[in-house]
């Protein structure tokens, strides 16, 4: 079966702006042509609309959602460990899955189509990735600091084992990765291990680093090097690597990143409420670095909406480089896009024959939207999430008319309210 997109202005490869059609193989979840008068079995109207590639999440913790707005305006250490930890501590396997589901909600209403996620409970999320029909790279995230020999090592094998066991469900979907949290919550020990099991596995290893001054002084302290570089010394860096935030990086590191071909996901938003600082992506960019886009999760952004991040993100990185030039929109809306796809090692990214069908429109009729000088700008200065109208993950239409098809909304947002309400109650 095909579905034609048709009537829109569509977002190339290149980043400019063509009025054409696209027409999808459904049953391949392809993209079978791009091109004028196209016709298909089915059409999803975009009419004055413009079809850009999906939105790629490329650093999260979905269900997080459940404590958004719980611990707010406090800096990272505190937070973690006297706010969200305690609380995680309590996680039950189905607060996973209804966090997870409201996640999966406000992604696919803000034009999301596949994501990265490290979290806990992993079959939940990858049945709630299957119900809902996005892509996503998943994990459990290992931490080994505060536990004896015996938690820690079997937390490490919990991460490898669902690596194993989920890599390649949900018809191809999912793909899986070992997942240590940090360099300063995972001992050396453990990645010289579990590290090598994830290569003979084939899956790649996602980690935070240099998030916070907290996470570099230690390890420069102790070892007399920066961190991405005791990384490479304890197997990291593959060129199927990708870490998180990259916000106290220095030209060394850049170097480093570019050499190895490991990926960065910036999070910009989280990064600015915990005053972790500000990544210098645009020196990361000059250097050849893969640099990705993440919200990172709920109770630090509050929000999943790629549309939000890609705004911070041009704004911060100006800031970052004392420079109005600096990572410009057509950077930012790549990073978003096949940036973040390149960075997690998932299809998708950009909309011409042969690459998956994952792709959004956005509705362009909104004062806030008018007039349409430069649509890449609009994207990155002027929409929002709920410009979104329609959603598409591997041909098969997951929102029409804001209307979400594969998820029950309302039932979700109930479901998360109640889960989170008992949550906090435990904790």
């Amino acid at each position: 079966m095909e579905l034609v997109v048709r009537g829109g202005q569509v977002l190339l490869s290149d980043l400019t702006v063509q009025a054409t059609d696209v027409l999808v193989d459904t049953d391949a979840g392809e993209i079978v042509e791009v091109g004028d008068d196209l016709t298909g079995d089915e059409e999803l109207d975009a009419e004055g609309d413009l079809v850009m590639p999906g939105l790629v999440n490329a650093h999260t913790h979905a269900a997080m959602t459940l404590l958004r707005g719980y611990a707010d305006d406090k800096p990272l250490e505190a937070w973690l460990q006297e706010d969200i930890w305690p609380a995680e501590a309590q996680l039950e396997p189905e607060d996973v899955r209804a966090g997870t589901e409201l996640a999966l909600v406000e992604m696919i209403k803000s034009g999301t189509t596949a994501f990265a996620d490290m979290y806990f409970e992993v079959p939940e999320v990858v049945d709630a990735v299957d119900r809902a029909g996005v892509r996503a790279r998943l994990g459990h995230g290992v931490v080994t600091i505060g536990r004896d020999a015996e938690e820690a090592h079997a937390d490490a094998q919990e991460s490898i084992d669902v690596a194993e066991e989920f890599d390649g469900a949900a018809d191809g979907r999912v793909r899986t990765a070992f997942m240590p949290h940090s360099l300063t919550t995972v001992g050396s020990e453990y990645l010289d291990e579990y590290v090598p099991k994830a290569r003979e596995l084939g899956v790649p290893v996602h980690f935070h680093a240099n998030e916070t001054r907290d996470e570099v002084d230690p390890i420069v302290d102790e070892h007399d090097e920066r961190p991405l570089q005791y990384a490479t010394e304890h197997g990291l860096l593959d060129d199927s690597d990708f870490c998180a935030h990259g916000v106290h990086t220095d030209a060394t590191e850049h170097e480093l990143l570019a050499e190895t071909g490991a990926a960065v996901v910036h999070c910009p938003a989280s990064n600015m409420k915990l005053a972790s600082g500000m990544a210098p992506v645009q020196d990361m960019l000059d250097a050849g670095v893969t640099v990705g886009l993440g919200t990172d999760g709920a109770a630090s952004n509050n929000d999943l909406s790629m549309f939000d991040e890609m705004r911070d993100a041009a704004m911060l990185g100006k800031l970052a480089a004392d420079d109005a030039s600096a990572v410009d929109a057509a950077s930012v809306v790549e990073m978003a896009t096949a940036g973040s796809s390149e960075a997690i090692g998932l299809p998708g990214g950009r909309i011409e024959a042969g690459e998956v069908a994952d792709l959004v429109v956005v509705d362009l009729d909104g004062a806030h939207l008018t007039p349409a000088h430069d649509l890449v700008s609009h994207l990155v200065y002027a929409a929002a999430a709920a410009d979104v109208r329609h959603t598409v993950c591997d041909g098969q239409v997951l929102m029409r008319d804001r209307e979400v098809l594969t998820l029950d909304e309302e039932a979700v947002k109930q479901e998360a309210r109640e889960h989170a309400a008992s949550l906090v109650e435990r904790a």
